[in-house]
C-alpha cells in the first residue's frame, strides 16, 4: 500500500513540542539553586504543558487525517461485488435453492394499481409487462434492467419465496455485473446489490437512506475501511450510486415504521437509485395507503400459486428415480387434488420445503400427507413444523469436514434443539423482529446489570485477592513462622478479594447499560498477510506518542516525582507533610525520564498492537461467528495489552518502592524474586482491570455473561454461537450479514406461538 508523505506540519508539530520543553527546562535552569519550587507554580506550567502539547498533537492529527488520499471507488466496488457474491453464494448453497432446481414460481405485475407509480414512470415501453419465472432468472433480471429506474418491489404471501426471489436476483446480477459494465454507456454505474434486512433501519436515526447504508456496510463488510481502499470507501460508494440495496422483510417491522421506511425511501431515493424491496402482499398495501402515495417509479410483482402438478413434478425430482409405493401414491393424491389441504399447503414453496425436509429422508413414512391431515392444510403445516427439527437433525449427521457445509459440527439432541431455538424465538419476537442479534441476546436476561457487576466483581476481587496474597507470602521473613506467613497472606486475599469485588460491583452496575447497548467491535488479530501492517501501526504509534504520550508521561513522572519530595509515607506513621522548602534541583530526573519513557513504551506499543489489529484486509466480511470472534478478539487484546502496558510501566516502580522501602540490605536472589512477583502481580491485576473496563466493545464480554446465567436455567447452551452455527448448517437459521434469521418467518412464528417448556428439567 502507498502510503503519503510525510507533511511538513508533522515536522512543526514536534518541534513546537520540543520548543516547549526546552522554554520550560531553560527558564527552571535560571532559577538559582537555593530558591524553592512554588507547588503551584510547578502545576501550572506542567497543566500548561500538557495542553498546549495536546493542542498542537491535535491539530497535526487533523491535518494527517485530511491529507489521506481519497477513496478508490472502482476498487472498493469490485472488492465489494466479490465479497457479496462468496457470501450469498454460500447461503444459497445451505438453502439449497438450486437442488435439485429452483422451485419454478410464477411472477406478474399486481393488478392493485393503487400501489404503483404510473406507468410511464416505471417503463417506457409501449406494453409495459413484467413476467416470469424463478427457474429463469435471467429473464427476470433482464425485465428488471429493462425498468426506467430499476425499482422493483417483491410481495406475496407467507412462503411464497419474495426472499428467494431477492437472492436469486441478487447472484444473477453479480454473475453478470462485469458483461454489464463493458456495454455501459459513458457515465453510467453499474453499482453492486447488497442485500440487507430493513428491520436494522431505524429512520429516527438515519432518515436518510443513504446515511443508514454507510453505516451498515461498514459494520457488515469491514474490508471497505482497508487502508488499501483510501478513506470513507463506503460512503463514497453510497452517495456516488454504486450501491443497489436490496432491503429484505418490510413486514417484519412494527406497522408504524413500515410507512415510515416508505416515506424515507421516497425522500431519499434519486432519480439514478436503484432498489429491491420484499414484503408481504397485505402489509406493503396498508403502508403504501397509509403513506398515501407509492414508491416512485417503482414496480410491484406478485406470485402465483404453483399448480398441483407442479409441485408434484418438484417432489420427484426430489425422489429416486423409481420412488417407493407410498409416495407415488402421495403424488398421485396431489396431482389429483383429492388431498385438499396437502394441495393448498403444497402450493407454496415454504410448503415444499417442509414436505421435502420431513419426509423427503430414508426412513420417513408420507402417508400422513394423504391421511387425515392432508384434508386440512393448517393442521398439517402444523403438524410439518412441529417435525421439522427433529428431521433435519436425523437426516444430517455431525461432520468435521470444512468443505461439508450442509452438516453440523456437533450432535444436536431435537429437544434440546427445540427448547433452545423456541427461547430465542420468544427472546426476539416476531411483533419486534426477526434478527437474532447475538450481542442483545443480553437484553433477554433479567437483571442483566447486576449480573455483570457481580461477575466483573468477584473476577477483580479474585485477581486481587491472589495479588496481595502473593505480597503477603513474599514479604515473609525467613525468620517467621509458616502461621504468621499464612496470616498475612490470608489478610492480603482477603483485602484484595473486598477492594475488588468493591470495585467490580461499582464499575459493573455503573458501565452495564451502555455496555448492553454496544455494537461489537472488529480485530482480527492473524499475521498472516499483515506483518507489515503491524510495523507500520507500531511505527506510526511510536512516532505520535514521542509527542503528546511522551510529554504526558515526563510530565506524570514530574508530579509523581515532586510528590515524593512534598509527603512522607511511612509504612507506621502513614503519610504527613516533610517539613522544609524544596528545591528544584532534588527533583528525581532520572525517575522523571525514565517514568516519562515507560509510559510512552508502553502506552504506544499497546494503542499500535490495537490500531493493527482493528485494520480489517480486502478479504474481511461480518458473519455472526466471525463477528463474535471479532469482538472476542478485541476484548481479549485489550486484556493482553492492558497487562503488558500496566506491567511494563508500573510493574517495575511499585515493585522497586516496595522493595526499597522494605528491604535496605543488598539485592540476593531472594529479593530479586519478591521483585518479580510483585511486579507481574501488580502488571496483572492493573492491567486486566483496565482492559477490562476501558474501551467501547464490550459485546462479546456482556454477551458471555449473560449467556452463562441463561445457560445455567437451561434455557440457552454454553457455547451459543456452536449452537447457532450448527442451527444454521441444518437450514433452520438462515444468516443475513453479522444477524441470524429463521429460515422462515412461519418457523419463527410457530415457535414464538409455542410455550417455552424444559427449562428446569
Amino acid at each position: 500500500m502507498s502510503r503519503p508523505p510525510i507533511r511538513w506540519w508533522n515536522s512543526a508539530a514536534l518541534l513546537a513540542i520540543v520548543a516547549l520543553v526546552t522554554t520550560v527546562v531553560s527558564v527552571w535552569r535560571a532559577l538559582k539553586p537555593d530558591d524553592p519550587v512554588n507547588p503551584a507554580d510547578l502545576a501550572a506550567v506542567a497543566i500548561a504543558a500538557s495542553v498546549a502539547t495536546a493542542a498542537v498533537v491535535a491539530w497535526a492529527k487533523r491535518r494527517n487525517t485530511s491529507a489521506n488520499r481519497p477513496a478508490d471507488v472502482t476498487k472498493a466496488a469490485d472488492v465489494l461485488a466479490d465479497l457479496v457474491r462468496r457470501q450469498w453464494q454460500d447461503e444459497a448453497r445451505n438453502r439449497l435453492l438450486d437442488d435439485p432446481a429452483p422451485i419454478p414460481i410464477r411472477w406478474q405485475l399486481t393488478a392493485n394499481g393503487t400501489v404503483m407509480s404510473i406507468p410511464r414512470l416505471i417503463s417506457t415501453a409501449t406494453e409495459f409487462t413484467f413476467a416470469g419465472r424463478s427457474d429463469d432468472i435471467a429473464a427476470l433480471a433482464s425485465d428488471f434492467r429493462a425498468l426506467t429506474r430499476r425499482r422493483l418491489v417483491i410481495t406475496g404471501g407467507a412462503g411464497m419465496g419474495k426472499t428467494t426471489l431477492a437472492i436469486q436476483l441478487l447472484l444473477q446480477l453479480l454473475s453478470t455485473r462485469a458483461t454489464d459494465q463493458t456495454g455501459a454507456g459513458e457515465g453510467e454505474i453499474v453499482p453492486v446489490p447488497v442485500l440487507l434486512p430493513v428491520s436494522g433501519w431505524d429512520t429516527g436515526a438515519h432518515p436518510r437512506l443513504q446515511d443508514w447504508l454507510t453505516v451498515r456496510l461498514v459494520q457488515d463488510y469491514p474490508a471497505l475501511v482497508a487502508p488499501e481502499l483510501g478513506a470513507g470507501a463506503a460512503g463514497a460508494l453510497v452517495s456516488g450510486g454504486h450501491i443497489l440495496p436490496v432491503l429484505d422483510g418490510l413486514d417484519e417491522i412494527p406497522a408504524p415504521a413500515r410507512a415510515q421506511v416508505i416515506t424515507a425511501l421516497n425522500a431519499s431515493l434519486t432519480t439514478r437509485d436503484q432498489l429491491i424491496l420484499t414484503s408481504r402482499r397485505a402489509e406493503f398495501t396498508t403502508a403504501i395507503h397509509e403513506v398515501g402515495r407509492p414508491l416512485t417509479a417503482t414496480a410491484v410483482i406478485v406470485p402465483q400459486s404453483l399448480l398441483s402438478h407442479t409441485a408434484a413434478d418438484y417432489l420427484a425430482a426430489c425422489l429416486p428415480a423409481s420412488p417407493a409405493q407410498v409416495w407415488r401414491q402421495t403424488l398421485t393424491a396431489l396431482r389429483s387434488r383429492t388431498a385438499p389441504g396437502l394441495t393448498q399447503l403444497a402450493a407454496t414453496p415454504l410448503g415444499l420445503w417442509l414436505i421435502r425436509t420431513v419426509y423427503v429422508t430414508p426412513g420417513t413414512d408420507p402417508a400422513s400427507l394423504t391421511g387425515p391431515l392432508g384434508a386440512d392444510a393448517d393442521a398439517l403445516r402444523t403438524h410439518l413444523l412441529d417435525h421439522v427439527i427433529p428431521a433435519v437433525i436425523a437426516a444430517r449427521p455431525p461432520s468435521t469436514d470444512p468443505a461439508d457445509h450442509f452438516r453440523p459440527r456437533h450432535r444436536l439432541d431435537p429437544d434440546t434443539t427445540r427448547r433452545f431455538l423456541t427461547y430465542l424465538a420468544h427472546a426476539f419476537p416476531p411483533a419486534t423482529t426477526r434478527d437474532i442479534t447475538w450481542w442483545h441476546i443480553a437484553h433477554t436476561t433479567p437483571h442483566i446489570r447486576s449480573t455483570v457487576g457481580i461477575a466483573l466483581g468477584f473476577g477483580l476481587g479474585i485477581a486481587l485477592g491472589i495479588v496481595f496474597g502473593i505480597i503477603g507470602t513474599a514479604f515473609g521473613s525467613s525468620y517467621e513462622t509458616a502461621s504468621r506467613i499464612a496470616a498475612r497472606s490470608a489478610f492480603g486475599l482477603a483485602l484484595g478479594l473486598a477492594l475488588g469485588i468493591t470495585f467490580g460491583l461499582t464499575s459493573g452496575l455503573v458501565r452495564a447499560k451502555p455496555w448492553v447497548n454496544e455494537k461489537p467491535g472488529y480485530a482480527d488479530p492473524r499475521l498472516r498477510g499483515r506483518i507489515s501492517l503491524l510495523f507500520r501501526s507500531m511505527k506510526d504509534a511510536l512516532t505520535f506518542g514521542l509527542t503528546i504520550r511522551l510529554t504526558i508521561g515526563i510530565v506524570s513522572g514530574l508530579t509523581l516525582s515532586f510528590a515524593s519530595l512534598t509527603l512522607n509515607v511511612d509504612l507506621d506513621s502513614g503519610i504527613s507533610l516533610r517539613p522544609g522548602r524544596i528545591n528544584f534541583f532534588d527533583l528525581n530526573f532520572e525517575f522523571i525520564f525514565g517514568f516519562g519513557l515507560l509510559v510512552w513504551l508502553g502506552i504506544t506499543l499497546a494503542s499500535g498492537l490495537i490500531t493493527w489489529a482493528e485494520q480489517p484486509t480486502l478479504t474481511s466480511t461480518s458473519t455472526p461467528r466471525s463477528s463474535w470472534r471479532a469482538d472476542r478478539a478485541l476484548t481479549l487484546l485489550r486484556l493482553v495489552v492492558a497487562v503488558l502496558a500496566c506491567g511494563l510501566v508500573f510493574g517495575p516502580l511499585v515493585g522497586l518502592d516496595i522493595a526499597t522501602e522494605i528491604r535496605t540490605q543488598h539485592w540476593d536472589w531472594e529479593q530479586l524474586t519478591i521483585l518479580l512477583m510483585i511486579w507481574l502481580a501488580v502488571g496483572l491485576t492493573l492491567g486486566l482491570g483496565a482492559g477490562a473496563v476501558m474501551g467501547k466493545h464490550h459485546a462479546w464480554l456482556v454477551c458471555t455473561i449473560a449467556v452463562a446465567r441463561l445457560a445455567l436455567q437451561r434455557r440457552l447452551p454454553w457455547r451459543i454461537m456452536d449452537f447457532l452455527d450448527d442451527a444454521h448448517r441444518l437450514g433452520l437459521l438462515r444468516a443475513v450479514g453479522p444477524v441470524y434469521q429463521f429460515r422462515h418467518a412461519a418457523l419463527h412464528d410457530h415457535l414464538a406461538a409455542t410455550a417455552p417448556s424444559g427449562e428446569a428439567s
